[in-house]
C-alpha cells in the first residue's frame, strides 16, 4: 500500500473549505430548485460528499439525522448494485438499507474522474408524501409497508438515461406526483453541480492529490476528536430517558445508554432499552448512529471539518431487535424523528455526568412533526412540517426560544407560503411564554402554530413529551409538557 505523503496544513486548509463549499452550493441548488415548500422553504434536505469507499469526505451544514446515516447509503448501494459507469443516478429511501424513514429520499451520484470512480455526491430530501395510509406518510403504522412506497437501492439513471419505469413506479405510488417528481430532479440538479465542481477541483489539484488530501482531511478530524475527548474523565456514565408510548400501545418506551471512555475510544452502549415496539417509534441502526454521532460532533468547535474520520473513536452498541436497532418489517416512521430525539436526550444526559460545565438540560425533545392533506377541486395536495420548540438551558445560559433543535435543523413554513400553496389558514403563531422550565438559566420556550382548514383535512401529529416534560440538571425544573390545542 502506498504510503501516504505529509501534507501542507494550508493546502489542507483550503483543500477543507473548497470541498465544504461544493456540498454547500449542491444545498443551494437542491433549495433553490425544489419544487415543494417543504424542501424550498422548510429547507428538509442534506447535502454530503463521500469518496469511492463510501467514507464521507464533507457535508453541508445541514440535519444531522440525514447526514449520519448517508454513509451506509452509499455502502449498501455498493454492495447491492452491478458496477457503476459515468452518467449512472441512485434512488433508494429503504430504512433497512441505510435511509431514515421513507419520506426520506436519498439520490448518489457516483462521481467519474480519469476513468475511475472517485467520488459519489449525495442529498436526502424529505418529501412531503411517499405514499402509505396517511397524506404526509407518517401514519399510525405496525409495519412499514404501511408507510409508503420502499425504494431499495435503484438505478434512476443508467449512463445519462432516465429509466422510465423507475420514474413511473414511483411516481404512480405518491399523491402528490407533480410535486414529487419537481423535488427529485431538484435532487438530481444538486448531485450533477457538485460532480462538476468535484471534477474542477481534481483538475486544479490532480485527482491523485485531492484523494490524498481527502483522507489526511478525515486523519486530522479524527485527531481533532481525539483531542476533545481528552476533556473526559475515563468512566463510565449511564442515563435512561423515555418516550410518552408507541402510539399503539400505552406503555412508555425506554431508551437507556451507558457511555464509556478508556481514553482512547468511546462505547455508547444502548442495552436494556425497550425491544422494538408494535408503533412506529423503532428507529434503524443508522439513526441511532446518526444521533449518536451528533452528540459527540457538539463536543468540537463548530468550525471543525465535519466527516467520517470524526467518528472512528466512538463504538455504537445498539442490540438487534432493540427499539434503537429495529428488524424488518418494525414500522419506523417515528423512529427517525422521535426516537432520535430521546436518544441525543439520553446520550447527553450521561454526558452531563462527566462534563457537567459543558452539557445542557434537555431541550423540546420532539420534532412535533404535523401532516395533512386532502383535495382542492378533485387535485390532492399533502403538507409536512416540524413545529419548534425551547433549547434546554445551560451551564453558561438561558436557553432559545422557538428553535429547531439537535437531530432536526429546518425552518419554519413561513405563513405566507404556507397559506399560498395549501388551503388553511394560521390563526395563532407565537411563543408558549414560561414553558421552558424555570432555572438559574431557563429552558427556551416553546411556541403555539394554530391552523383553520378551510377544506376537509385527514390530519396527523407525531410528537412526544406529552405526559413528560424535557428534563432538568443541575436543580433545574422541567420543562412543560407540550399539548394539542383544540
Amino acid at each position: 500500500m502506498r504510503k501516504r505523503r505529509r501534507m501542507d496544513p494550508a493546502q489542507l486548509e483550503v483543500f477543507r473549505y473548497a470541498l465544504t463549499a461544493v456540498a454547500e452550493e449542491m444545498g443551494a441548488v437542491l433549495g433553490r430548485s425544489a419544487y415543494s415548500v417543504n424542501i424550498r422553504e422548510r429547507k428538509d434536505y442534506s447535502c454530503a460528499i463521500f469518496n469511492a469507499d463510501g467514507d464521507m469526505l464533507a457535508q453541508a451544514a445541514h440535519i444531522p439525522v440525514h447526514l449520519g446515516a448517508m454513509p451506509l447509503s452509499v455502502q449498501w448501494a455498493l454492495r447491492e448494485l452491478p458496477p457503476m459507469a459515468p452518467g449512472d443516478v441512485i434512488l433508494l429511501n429503504d430504512p433497512y438499507r441505510g435511509g431514515t424513514h421513507l419520506p426520506d429520499v436519498t439520490i448518489l451520484m457516483p462521481v467519474w474522474v480519469d476513468d475511475e470512480l472517485r467520488f459519489f455526491t449525495a442529498n436526502r430530501a424529505h418529501h412531503a408524501d411517499i405514499g402509505g395510509m396517511s397524506p404526509g406518510s407518517m401514519p399510525l403504522a405496525s409495519e412499514i409497508f404501511q408507510e409508503g412506497l420502499i425504494i431499495p437501492p435503484v438505478f434512476l439513471y443508467r449512463q445519462g438515461r432516465m429509466v422510465e419505469e423507475v420514474r413511473r413506479l414511483f411516481l404512480a405510488n405518491v399523491r402528490t406526483p407533480g410535486e414529487r417528481e419537481g423535488d427529485l430532479m431538484a435532487q438530481v440538479a444538486a448531485c450533477r453541480v457538485g460532480a462538476r465542481r468535484l471534477e474542477e477541483l481534481c483538475r486544479r489539484y490532480g485527482s491523485v492529490t485531492v484523494l490524498e488530501l481527502g483522507a489526511a482531511l478525515m486523519d486530522y478530524s479524527e485527531r481533532l476528536m481525539a483531542e476533545a475527548l481528552k476533556d473526559l474523565p475515563e468512566g463510565r456514565w449511564e442515563f435512561e430517558d423515555v418516550l410518552d408510548d408507541d402510539g399503539i400501545d400505552p406503555e412508555p418506551v425506554v431508551i437507556r445508554a451507558a457511555v464509556a471512555w478508556n481514553g482512547h475510544v468511546v462505547d455508547v452502549d444502548f442495552t436494556g432499552s425497550s425491544p422494538q415496539r408494535r408503533g412506529a417509534v423503532n428507529a434503524v441502526y443508522a439513526v441511532t448512529l446518526s444521533a449518536v454521532r451528533y452528540c459527540f460532533r457538539c463536543l468540537l468547535n463548530e468550525e471543525a471539518p465535519t466527516n467520517d474520520g470524526l467518528f472512528r473513536r466512538i463504538r455504537v452498541t445498539a442490540p438487534e431487535g432493540s427499539v434503537v436497532h429495529a428488524v424488518h418489517p418494525a414500522a419506523v416512521s417515528s423512529g427517525n424523528v422521535e426516537t432520535s430525539q430521546r436518544i441525543v436526550d439520553v446520550v447527553f444526559g450521561a454526558l452531563a455526568q462527566a462534563l457537567p460545565d459543558r452539557i445542557p438540560a434537555a431541550s423540546a425533545g420532539t420534532m412535533s412533526n404535523f401532516t395533512f392533506g386532502g383535495t382542492v377541486n378533485g387535485t390532492p395536495f399533502t403538507f409536512y412540517e416540524t413545529i419548534a420548540g425551547g433549547a434546554g438551558g445551560g451551564p453558561h445560559g438561558p436557553g432559545e426560544s422557538a428553535v429547531q433543535t439537535h437531530m432536526t435543523n429546518t425552518m419554519n413554513t413561513p405563513v405566507e407560503a404556507l397559506e399560498m400553496r395549501v388551503p388553511v389558514r394560521i390563526r395563532r403563531y407565537r411563543i408558549r411564554t414560561g414553558s421552558g422550565g424555570a432555572g438559574r438559566h431557563r429552558g427556551g420556550d416553546g411556541i403555539l402554530r394554530e391552523f383553520e382548514f378551510l377544506v376537509p383535512c385527514r390530519v396527523g401529529l407525531t410528537a412526544d413529551r406529552h405526559r413528560r416534560g424535557p428534563y432538568g440538571l443541575q436543580g433545574g425544573a422541567p420543562g412543560n409538557p407540550g399539548r394539542p390545542s383544540g
